[in-house]
């Protein structure tokens, strides 16, 4: 049993997370692809993630149906932040606190322990990760704070909104209590 596996009990059933291992790549890419509106990566990319940043990365899974993943890194020379990448919940997952149960699991690794905040990317529009991260600082006892990070003209050539970076500080107790 990998040593970060976590069982939950939802209403739709046992969700086991854990941290994902290479043979996931397809897997994660094919979630990915039904939780619009993340951006689609390489498969390539989603293997590195699976295997370079496995202890940074959660799968949730349902016998052997992927249903959910979280995505990070602890930025260089930045180990009091975890960055959170992306966040997936399949549809049939949804609506039974997935996203949050990961991102708590996420907090719990060794790789994660210095983490005083959270941050992530998000566009104006996404309405689902805008309630995710506002519910999990409420829980966590952090306050929220967000502004324009990747810009629309400057960064994304006009080609994609801009990505507002959201900063969530941590509270120790709270992260204990979370748990």
């Amino acid at each position: 049993m990998s040593k970060y596996r976590k069982i939950i009990e939802t209403p739709k059933g046992i969700v086991r997370l854990r941290r994902p291992e290479k043979a996931d790549g397809p897997a994660v890419r094919d979630l990915i692809a039904r939780c619009a509106p993340l951006d689609q990566n390489s498969l390539y990319m989603n293997l590195i993630q699976c295997d370079h940043f496995a202890d940074t990365c959660v799968l949730a899974e349902r016998g052997d149906d992927v249903l959910g993943w979280v995505s990070g890194h602890v930025p260089p020379g930045r180990e009091e932040t975890i960055f959170v990448w992306q966040v997936a919940v399949d549809r049939r997952a949804r609506g039974m606190g997935l996203g949050r149960h990961m991102l708590s699991n996420l907090l719990e690794r060794p790789a994660c322990s210095d983490a005083t905040r959270l941050e992530t990317t998000i566009t104006r529009d996404n309405e689902g990760s805008w309630a995710l991260f506002r519910g999990f600082a409420r829980r966590m006892g952090g306050s929220l704070a967000q502004r324009p990070h990747f810009e629309r003209e400057a960064h994304f050539a006009g080609q994609h909104a801009t990505e507002h970076l959201v900063t969530i500080a941590l509270d120790a107790a709270e992260r204990r209590k979370a748990a």
